[in-house]
Protein backbone atom coordinates (compact mmCIF):
# COMPACT_ATOMS: atom_id res chain seq x y z
CA UNK A 1 0.00 0.00 0.00
CA UNK A 2 1.34 3.43 -0.90
CA UNK A 3 0.36 7.03 -1.44
CA UNK A 4 1.38 7.54 -5.05
CA UNK A 5 2.99 10.80 -6.03
CA UNK A 6 0.41 13.13 -7.55
CA UNK A 7 0.49 13.85 -11.27
CA UNK A 8 -1.46 15.85 -13.80
CA UNK A 9 -2.81 12.79 -15.60
CA UNK A 10 -3.19 9.16 -14.58
CA UNK A 11 -3.41 6.74 -17.49
CA UNK A 12 -5.13 3.42 -16.86
CA UNK A 13 -3.71 0.83 -19.24
CA UNK A 14 -0.12 0.09 -20.27
CA UNK A 15 -0.69 -1.06 -23.83
CA UNK A 16 0.57 0.79 -26.91
CA UNK A 17 -2.18 3.42 -26.77
CA UNK A 18 -1.62 4.12 -23.08
CA UNK A 19 2.13 4.44 -23.62
CA UNK A 20 1.65 6.86 -26.50
CA UNK A 21 -0.66 8.91 -24.28
CA UNK A 22 2.29 9.33 -21.88
CA UNK A 23 4.31 10.79 -24.75
CA UNK A 24 1.54 13.09 -25.93
CA UNK A 25 0.91 14.40 -22.42
CA UNK A 26 4.64 14.83 -21.86
CA UNK A 27 4.99 16.90 -25.01
CA UNK A 28 2.45 19.29 -23.50
CA UNK A 29 4.21 19.49 -20.15
CA UNK A 30 1.71 17.26 -18.34
CA UNK A 31 3.14 14.78 -15.83
CA UNK A 32 1.84 11.20 -15.94
CA UNK A 33 1.29 8.16 -13.77
CA UNK A 34 0.50 4.96 -15.67
CA UNK A 35 -1.27 2.07 -13.93
CA UNK A 36 -1.75 -1.42 -15.34
CA UNK A 37 -3.00 -4.69 -13.89
CA UNK A 38 -0.33 -6.69 -15.72
CA UNK A 39 3.19 -6.96 -14.24
CA UNK A 40 4.83 -5.57 -17.38
CA UNK A 41 4.11 -2.90 -19.95
CA UNK A 42 2.56 -3.73 -23.28
CA UNK A 43 -0.97 -4.93 -22.59
CA UNK A 44 -2.11 -7.56 -25.07
CA UNK A 45 0.92 -6.88 -27.29
CA UNK A 46 3.19 -8.25 -24.57
CA UNK A 47 0.84 -10.75 -22.97
CA UNK A 48 -0.67 -12.40 -26.04
CA UNK A 49 1.45 -11.96 -29.16
CA UNK A 50 4.88 -10.39 -28.45
CA UNK A 51 6.55 -12.05 -31.46
CA UNK A 52 3.65 -11.56 -33.86
CA UNK A 53 4.34 -8.98 -36.59
CA UNK A 54 2.13 -5.91 -37.00
CA UNK A 55 1.91 -4.40 -40.48
CA UNK A 56 -0.19 -1.24 -40.11
CA UNK A 57 1.96 0.95 -37.85
CA UNK A 58 2.96 4.07 -39.85
CA UNK A 59 6.66 4.08 -40.73
CA UNK A 60 7.11 0.38 -39.94
CA UNK A 61 6.39 -1.99 -42.84
CA UNK A 62 6.63 -4.77 -40.25
CA UNK A 63 7.30 -4.65 -36.51
CA UNK A 64 6.97 -7.28 -33.80
CA UNK A 65 4.50 -6.38 -31.06
CA UNK A 66 7.18 -6.55 -28.35
CA UNK A 67 9.48 -4.26 -30.34
CA UNK A 68 6.66 -1.75 -30.80
CA UNK A 69 6.23 -1.62 -27.01
CA UNK A 70 9.98 -1.12 -26.53
CA UNK A 71 9.97 1.79 -28.98
CA UNK A 72 6.94 3.40 -27.31
CA UNK A 73 8.50 3.01 -23.88
CA UNK A 74 11.69 4.68 -25.14
CA UNK A 75 9.61 7.47 -26.69
CA UNK A 76 7.89 8.11 -23.34
CA UNK A 77 11.08 7.83 -21.25
CA UNK A 78 12.19 11.52 -21.47
CA UNK A 79 9.07 12.51 -19.51
CA UNK A 80 9.89 10.24 -16.54
CA UNK A 81 6.43 8.75 -16.07
CA UNK A 82 5.62 6.93 -12.85
CA UNK A 83 4.71 3.30 -13.63
CA UNK A 84 2.55 1.37 -11.17
CA UNK A 85 2.36 -2.17 -12.59
CA UNK A 86 0.60 -5.22 -11.23
CA UNK A 87 -2.13 -2.98 -9.87
CA UNK A 88 -5.79 -3.00 -10.82
CA UNK A 89 -7.60 0.31 -10.43
CA UNK A 90 -10.83 -0.39 -8.54
CA UNK A 91 -12.19 2.94 -7.36
CA UNK A 92 -12.39 6.53 -8.51
CA UNK A 93 -13.73 9.45 -6.49
CA UNK A 94 -13.62 13.18 -6.95
CA UNK A 95 -11.34 15.13 -4.65
CA UNK A 96 -11.33 18.90 -5.13
CA UNK A 97 -10.63 19.66 -8.77
CA UNK A 98 -9.22 16.17 -9.39
CA UNK A 99 -9.62 12.53 -8.47
CA UNK A 100 -8.29 9.87 -6.13
CA UNK A 101 -7.91 6.40 -7.63
CA UNK A 102 -7.65 3.30 -5.46
CA UNK A 103 -6.00 0.04 -6.51
CA UNK A 104 -6.59 -3.50 -5.30
CA UNK A 105 -3.27 -3.28 -3.46
CA UNK A 106 -4.38 -0.27 -1.47
CA UNK A 107 -2.55 2.46 -3.41
CA UNK A 108 -4.23 5.86 -3.36
CA UNK A 109 -3.33 7.82 -6.49
CA UNK A 110 -3.98 11.55 -6.55
CA UNK A 111 -4.47 12.96 -10.02
CA UNK A 112 -6.02 15.93 -11.76
CA UNK A 113 -7.34 14.01 -14.76
CA UNK A 114 -7.74 10.43 -15.97
CA UNK A 115 -7.24 8.84 -19.37
CA UNK A 116 -8.63 5.31 -19.59
CA UNK A 117 -6.71 3.24 -22.15
CA UNK A 118 -7.77 -0.14 -20.81
CA UNK A 119 -8.30 -1.89 -24.15
CA UNK A 120 -11.06 -4.45 -23.80
CA UNK A 121 -10.79 -4.26 -20.02
CA UNK A 122 -9.31 -6.92 -17.80
CA UNK A 123 -8.88 -10.07 -19.85
CA UNK A 124 -7.99 -13.70 -19.48
CA UNK A 125 -8.12 -16.89 -21.53
CA UNK A 126 -11.12 -19.13 -21.98
CA UNK A 127 -9.77 -22.32 -20.43
CA UNK A 128 -10.80 -25.72 -21.78
CA UNK A 129 -12.66 -27.73 -19.09
CA UNK A 130 -9.98 -30.39 -18.55
CA UNK A 131 -9.38 -32.04 -15.18
CA UNK A 132 -6.10 -30.97 -13.60
CA UNK A 133 -5.24 -28.42 -16.28
CA UNK A 134 -4.21 -25.79 -13.72
CA UNK A 135 -1.15 -27.83 -12.71
CA UNK A 136 0.23 -27.63 -16.25
CA UNK A 137 -0.51 -23.97 -16.97
CA UNK A 138 2.58 -21.91 -17.72
CA UNK A 139 4.73 -25.03 -18.07
CA UNK A 140 3.09 -27.33 -20.60
CA UNK A 141 -0.30 -25.71 -21.21
CA UNK A 142 -0.18 -22.24 -22.72
CA UNK A 143 -2.74 -19.64 -23.73
CA UNK A 144 -0.19 -17.42 -25.46
CA UNK A 145 3.23 -17.70 -27.04
CA UNK A 146 5.96 -15.42 -25.75
CA UNK A 147 8.91 -16.99 -27.58
CA UNK A 148 8.68 -19.41 -30.47
CA UNK A 149 12.07 -20.83 -29.46
CA UNK A 150 10.53 -22.21 -26.26
CA UNK A 151 9.00 -24.92 -28.46
CA UNK A 152 12.13 -25.84 -30.40
CA UNK A 153 12.11 -29.55 -31.38
CA UNK A 154 9.04 -30.25 -29.21
CA UNK A 155 5.81 -31.97 -30.16
CA UNK A 156 3.03 -29.39 -29.86
CA UNK A 157 -0.74 -29.76 -29.89
CA UNK A 158 -2.63 -26.62 -30.91
CA UNK A 159 -6.36 -26.47 -30.17
CA UNK A 160 -8.66 -23.92 -31.79
CA UNK A 161 -9.86 -22.83 -35.20
CA UNK A 162 -9.31 -19.09 -35.24
CA UNK A 163 -6.52 -16.77 -36.36
CA UNK A 164 -4.39 -17.26 -33.23
CA UNK A 165 -4.33 -21.04 -33.62
CA UNK A 166 -3.55 -20.99 -37.33
CA UNK A 167 -1.06 -18.10 -37.15
CA UNK A 168 0.97 -19.77 -34.42
CA UNK A 169 0.91 -23.10 -36.19
CA UNK A 170 2.47 -21.37 -39.18
CA UNK A 171 4.98 -19.54 -36.99
CA UNK A 172 6.02 -22.72 -35.16
CA UNK A 173 6.40 -24.81 -38.31
CA UNK A 174 10.11 -25.49 -38.68
CA UNK A 175 10.63 -24.77 -34.96
CA UNK A 176 8.53 -27.50 -33.35
CA UNK A 177 9.26 -31.09 -34.35
CA UNK A 178 5.58 -31.87 -34.83
CA UNK A 179 2.34 -29.90 -34.73
CA UNK A 180 -1.11 -31.37 -34.15
CA UNK A 181 -3.96 -29.06 -35.19
CA UNK A 182 -7.04 -29.96 -33.12
CA UNK A 183 -10.41 -28.54 -34.10
CA UNK A 184 -13.97 -29.76 -33.66
CA UNK A 185 -14.80 -29.19 -37.32
CA UNK A 186 -12.93 -29.34 -40.61
CA UNK A 187 -13.61 -25.67 -41.38
CA UNK A 188 -11.39 -23.07 -39.70
CA UNK A 189 -12.46 -19.50 -38.86
CA UNK A 190 -9.03 -18.01 -39.59
CA UNK A 191 -8.13 -15.93 -42.64
CA UNK A 192 -8.60 -18.17 -45.73
CA UNK A 193 -5.10 -17.51 -47.08
CA UNK A 194 -3.58 -18.53 -43.73
CA UNK A 195 -5.66 -21.71 -43.62
CA UNK A 196 -4.56 -22.55 -47.18
CA UNK A 197 -0.89 -22.07 -46.24
CA UNK A 198 -1.29 -24.35 -43.23
CA UNK A 199 -3.16 -27.02 -45.20
CA UNK A 200 -0.29 -27.07 -47.68
CA UNK A 201 1.98 -28.15 -44.81
CA UNK A 202 -0.09 -31.24 -43.93
CA UNK A 203 2.16 -34.25 -43.80
CA UNK A 204 5.23 -32.04 -43.48
CA UNK A 205 5.37 -31.78 -39.71
CA UNK A 206 1.70 -30.79 -39.42
CA UNK A 207 -1.19 -33.19 -38.76
CA UNK A 208 -4.82 -32.10 -38.75
CA UNK A 209 -6.82 -33.78 -35.98
CA UNK A 210 -10.41 -33.02 -37.05
CA UNK A 211 -13.16 -33.27 -36.12
CA UNK A 212 -11.92 -33.80 -32.56
CA UNK A 213 -12.01 -31.90 -29.31
CA UNK A 214 -9.90 -32.00 -26.16
CA UNK A 215 -10.85 -34.62 -23.59
CA UNK A 216 -7.91 -34.87 -21.19
CA UNK A 217 -4.23 -34.53 -20.38
CA UNK A 218 -1.71 -37.22 -19.53
CA UNK A 219 1.39 -36.44 -17.48
CA UNK A 220 2.84 -36.17 -14.00
CA UNK A 221 1.17 -32.86 -13.12
CA UNK A 222 4.11 -30.83 -14.37
CA UNK A 223 5.51 -32.39 -17.54
CA UNK A 224 2.98 -33.27 -20.21
CA UNK A 225 3.24 -36.61 -22.01
CA UNK A 226 0.12 -36.66 -24.16
CA UNK A 227 -3.01 -34.76 -25.09
CA UNK A 228 -6.19 -36.83 -25.22
CA UNK A 229 -8.88 -36.02 -27.77
CA UNK A 230 -12.23 -37.44 -28.71
CA UNK A 231 -14.36 -37.19 -31.84
CA UNK A 232 -18.03 -36.27 -31.77
CA UNK A 233 -18.72 -39.97 -32.36
CA UNK A 234 -16.75 -40.96 -29.26
CA UNK A 235 -13.57 -42.13 -31.00
CA UNK A 236 -10.57 -41.47 -28.73
CA UNK A 237 -7.00 -40.65 -29.70
CA UNK A 238 -3.79 -40.09 -27.75
CA UNK A 239 -1.44 -37.49 -29.18
CA UNK A 240 2.18 -37.57 -28.01
CA UNK A 241 2.80 -33.92 -27.13
CA UNK A 242 4.88 -32.04 -24.59
CA UNK A 243 2.92 -28.79 -24.99
CA UNK A 244 -0.69 -27.79 -25.51
CA UNK A 245 -1.51 -24.37 -26.93
CA UNK A 246 -5.18 -23.68 -26.27
CA UNK A 247 -6.62 -20.80 -28.31
CA UNK A 248 -10.29 -20.48 -27.44
CA UNK A 249 -10.41 -16.70 -27.27
CA UNK A 250 -10.41 -14.27 -24.38
CA UNK A 251 -12.99 -13.32 -21.84
CA UNK A 252 -12.94 -9.69 -20.84
CA UNK A 253 -14.96 -7.16 -18.92
CA UNK A 254 -14.58 -3.61 -17.72
CA UNK A 255 -14.52 -4.74 -14.12
CA UNK A 256 -14.88 -1.86 -11.64
CA UNK A 257 -14.87 0.71 -14.47
CA UNK A 258 -18.46 -0.17 -15.28
CA UNK A 259 -19.51 1.04 -11.83
CA UNK A 260 -17.96 4.52 -12.08
CA UNK A 261 -21.12 6.12 -13.44
CA UNK A 262 -19.72 6.64 -16.95
CA UNK A 263 -21.98 6.29 -19.97
CA UNK A 264 -21.62 2.82 -21.45
CA UNK A 265 -22.39 1.37 -24.84
CA UNK A 266 -22.05 -2.41 -25.24
CA UNK A 267 -19.43 -2.72 -22.50
CA UNK A 268 -17.45 0.22 -23.87
CA UNK A 269 -17.21 3.85 -22.75
CA UNK A 270 -19.11 6.32 -24.89
CA UNK A 271 -16.91 9.33 -25.73
CA UNK A 272 -16.95 12.54 -27.74
CA UNK A 273 -14.97 11.60 -30.87
CA UNK A 274 -13.31 15.04 -31.06
CA UNK A 275 -11.91 15.04 -27.50
CA UNK A 276 -12.40 11.46 -26.28
CA UNK A 277 -14.13 12.93 -23.21
CA UNK A 278 -16.45 10.59 -21.31
CA UNK A 279 -19.64 11.68 -19.60
CA UNK A 280 -17.57 12.64 -16.53
CA UNK A 281 -15.56 15.89 -16.91
CA UNK A 282 -11.85 15.23 -16.50
CA UNK A 283 -12.06 11.56 -17.50
CA UNK A 284 -11.25 10.64 -21.10
CA UNK A 285 -11.13 7.21 -22.77
CA UNK A 286 -9.04 6.11 -25.75
CA UNK A 287 -8.30 2.93 -27.66
CA UNK A 288 -10.55 -0.12 -27.80
CA UNK A 289 -12.38 0.81 -24.59
CA UNK A 290 -13.74 4.00 -26.23
CA UNK A 291 -16.83 3.96 -28.44
CA UNK A 292 -18.29 6.42 -30.93
CA UNK A 293 -20.00 6.09 -34.35
CA UNK A 294 -17.67 4.90 -37.10
CA UNK A 295 -14.87 3.91 -34.70
CA UNK A 296 -12.06 1.84 -36.25
CA UNK A 297 -10.48 -0.52 -33.72
CA UNK A 298 -6.87 -0.08 -34.80
CA UNK A 299 -3.77 0.80 -32.81
CA UNK A 300 -3.19 3.83 -35.04
CA UNK A 301 -6.73 5.07 -34.24
CA UNK A 302 -5.85 4.85 -30.56
CA UNK A 303 -2.67 6.85 -31.18
CA UNK A 304 -4.71 9.68 -32.71
CA UNK A 305 -7.16 9.52 -29.80
CA UNK A 306 -4.27 9.81 -27.34
CA UNK A 307 -3.25 13.09 -28.99
CA UNK A 308 -6.85 14.36 -28.98
CA UNK A 309 -7.34 13.55 -25.29
CA UNK A 310 -4.05 15.15 -24.23
CA UNK A 311 -4.75 18.35 -26.17
CA UNK A 312 -8.31 18.51 -24.81
CA UNK A 313 -7.05 18.19 -21.22
CA UNK A 314 -4.37 20.87 -21.52
CA UNK A 315 -6.58 23.97 -21.06
CA UNK A 316 -8.41 22.27 -18.19
CA UNK A 317 -5.17 21.51 -16.34
CA UNK A 318 -3.11 24.55 -17.29
CA UNK A 319 -5.89 27.13 -17.17
CA UNK A 320 -4.94 28.59 -20.53
CA UNK A 321 -5.38 27.89 -24.22
CA UNK A 322 -2.80 25.70 -25.87
CA UNK A 323 -0.35 27.35 -28.25
CA UNK A 324 0.02 24.48 -30.67
CA UNK A 325 3.48 23.64 -32.03
CA UNK A 326 4.57 20.76 -34.20
CA UNK A 327 7.23 18.43 -32.80
CA UNK A 328 9.49 19.42 -35.70
CA UNK A 329 9.49 22.93 -34.23
CA UNK A 330 9.60 22.32 -30.49
CA UNK A 331 11.51 19.03 -30.40
CA UNK A 332 11.20 16.81 -27.31
CA UNK A 333 11.48 18.86 -24.08
CA UNK A 334 14.59 17.94 -22.11
CA UNK A 335 16.45 16.45 -25.08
Amino acid sequence: MSQAQGSDVTIIGGGPVGLFAVFQCGMLGLSCTLVDALPELGGQCSALYPEKPIYDIPGYPRIAAAELIQQLEAQAAPFAPQYLLGRRVESCRRAGDGFVLGTHKGDMIQTRAVIIAAGAGAFGPNRPPLAGIEAYEGKAVHYLVRRAEDFRDASVAIAGGGDSAVDWALALHGVAARIYMIHRRAQFRAAPESVARLQALEGNGVEFVVPYQLSGLEGDGSALKAVLVQSLDGEARRLDAQHLLAFFGLKSDLGPLQHWGLDLERHQLRVDPTTCATSEPGIHAIGDVASYPGKLKLILTGFAEAASAAHALYPRLKGQALHFEYSTTKGVPGQ
